[in-house]
């Protein structure tokens, strides 16, 4: 799509798809011009996959919501206060926003009015590649030599870098992850520089709004080469709140292309940031992380002598069997990348393989089996259990069931 810069229309499945042609026909049903604009339209001229269609249109919400129940689709007022509503077709939900300008900003939030000159809206927004419009026929409005940029592999701001980051100091840490996912090479070296002088905005930020933007630049191809931008810009520090290791996570990318792995943002945050357990639960309060991020990403660190290339692989089974696939896989990829090992050492990657090629057992005796044996139901039951399965682990579970339910008897009648 993007062979040359003369691009002026647009070919995808999604725009001609049934969904979003009845959203088209119901807000243009009393002239309005409806466009897509953002990821779709940038995702689509990248050749890359389109999750979801935002369209804008100089229709106030009231109008939006009316001409959108008319045509019997369903629709919900999910951001009014920024002109937002969802319209839904088919269930396939669209963010339909009014075009807006800004007319005051704090560097968190804006407060807006509407407008309908298509060129106030787009000079608001943030990346060039992020302020291509499309309308129904494909026809491509580009305000801000976003099409240019695309097919050059860089992320610029629109207009005054600095100003642009003082309406949110977000779009630093947006930069940085456009240019992770988007960009080739150096990052934009004007763009560079605003984010440096202005780091100490990031402060401004809700913890949930940068930890949120972090784990999404954490998914991306390049997140290892652009977090070692940003440490030595000193915006890393500032918000993970401490050194960070963009080397290691650089090792990490390639250890998991060479396994065929996909991303997993818990793992690198941790390989980046964590040198052990101490300080993994300071910093998913520090990031808001949830719960079962907090959690994985404490495992990702936990002290165990299986994580180690020269264990062997029976301790490395039992890591296996009490953590579960995602775990083990999770923690032995970020001893890897700590070690300091190549991506290639033929040791690590034998053990990271091993939860492909050996599926752990369940236990094979259970509490039915210990009451069979004459123990009374209470306490004791769960610490035969327990007992057993320690034995079990430490002679590589045995499948014998012969062998197993002679132990099990011998543990109640010496316990």
């Amino acid at each position: 799509m993007l062979g040359s810069k003369t691009t002026k229309t647009l070919d995808a499945p999604w725009l001609n798809a049934a969904p979003l042609r009845k959203v088209f026909a119901a807000l243009s049903a009393d002239g309005h011009a409806v466009r897509a604009v953002g990821g779709a339209v940038r995702n689509t001229l990248l050749g890359m996959p389109v999750t979801d269609i935002d369209l804008a249109t100089p229709a106030i919400p009231q109008d939006v919501m009316r001409l959108a129940a008319a045509a019997g689709l369903a629709v919900y007022p999910t951001g009014l206060d920024h002109g937002t509503v969802t319209v839904v077709a088919d269930a396939v939900p669209f963010e339909v926003t009014t075009l807006r300008r800004d007319v005051e900003t704090d560097g968190r939030r804006a407060v807006v009015a509407y407008t309908t000159d298509w060129r106030e809206d787009a000079a608001r927004r943030d990346f060039t590649i992020n302020a291509i419009y499309c309308d129904a026929a494909g026809k491509l409005f580009d305000f801000h030599n976003g099409i240019d940029d695309l097919a050059q592999r860089r992320v610029r701001f629109i207009g005054d870098a600095h100003k642009r980051i003082r309406e949110d100091y977000l779009r630093i840490l947006r930069f940085f992850r456009f240019s992770a996912e988007y960009a080739d090479g150096t990052p934009d070296s004007e763009g560079l520089a605003a984010c440096t002088a202005l780091k100490d905005g990031l402060a401004q930020l809700s913890a949930e709004r940068a930890g949120a933007e972090l784990m999404k630049l954490l998914r991306a191809p390049r997140a290892g080469e652009i977090t070692r931008v940003m440490a030595d810009a000193g915006i890393l520090a500032n918000v993970l709140g401490a050194p960070a290791d963009p080397e290691r996570l650089a090792r990490l990318e390639t250890i998991e292309a060479a396994l065929g792995l996909m991303p997993d943002p818990v793992t690198r945050l941790a390989v980046l940031a964590l040198d052990g357990p101490n300080d993994a639960a300071i910093l998913a309060r520090r990031l808001r992380l949830s719960n079962a991020d907090a959690q994985s990403l404490e495992g990702a660190v936990t002290v165990n002598p299986a994580f180690d290339s020269r264990a062997p692989e029976a301790a490395q089974k039992a890591a296996l069997y009490r953590l579960g696939t995602d775990a083990y896989r999770r923690a032995m990829l970020a001893a890897w990348a700590r070690s300091g090992a190549a991506p290639t050492d033929p040791a690590w990657r034998a053990k990271c393989q091993l939860a492909t090629r050996w599926r752990a057992p369940s236990m094979p005796v259970s509490g039915t089996d210990v009451l069979a044996l004459g123990v009374p139901a209470g306490p004791r039951v769960g610490v035969i259990l327990k007992a057993f399965e320690a034995w079990w682990i430490g002679q590589d579970f045995p499948g014998d069931q012969t062998v197993n339910k002679d132990r099990l008897a011998a543990l109640i009648r010496d316990g």
